[in-house]
C-alpha cells in the first residue's frame, strides 16, 4: 500500500511531467515560427540587397523590440521577452549577413 506521501510525490511527478510535455509542445511550435520568421528575414534581404538598404536597421530593430516588449504581462517576463528577442533579432541579422554574402556578385560586404 502506498502512503500519502508516495501518492502526493508521484503526482507532483505526473505534473511535472505534464507541465513539460506541455513546454516541448510550445517549443515545437516555437521552432516552427522561428524558421517562418527567418524565411521572411531572407525575403526581407533580399528586398533590401535589390533596393540597396543594409542589414542593420537599429530603428526597425527597436520597433520590434518594443511591440513584443507591449505583449509581456510583468516586468519580469519582459526583462526575459528584452533578452530573448535580442538574441533572435542578432540571429536574424547574421542570418541575412550569411545569406547576403552568398549570393552571386556579393563581395559579402
Amino acid at each position: 500500500m502506498m502512503s500519502d506521501t508516495s501518492v502526493n510525490n508521484a503526482a507532483h511527478w505526473q505534473e511535472l511531467d505534464d507541465w513539460r510535455k506541455k513546454i516541448d509542445a510550445l517549443d515545437r511550435q516555437l521552432s516552427s515560427l522561428l524558421c517562418e520568421r527567418l524565411d521572411c528575414a531572407l525575403n526581407i534581404s533580399a528586398l533590401k540587397l535589390r533596393i540597396g538598404e543594409e542589414v542593420l536597421q537599429p530603428e526597425r530593430e527597436k520597433a520590434v523590440l518594443n511591440n513584443v516588449l507591449n505583449c509581456a504581462d510583468s516586468p519580469l517576463k519582459s526583462h526575459a521577452l528584452e533578452k530573448i528577442y535580442r538574441c533572435i533579432i542578432e540571429e536574424s541579422r547574421l542570418f541575412q549577413h550569411e545569406w547576403k554574402r552568398n549570393q552571386p556578385g556579393n563581395k559579402g560586404t
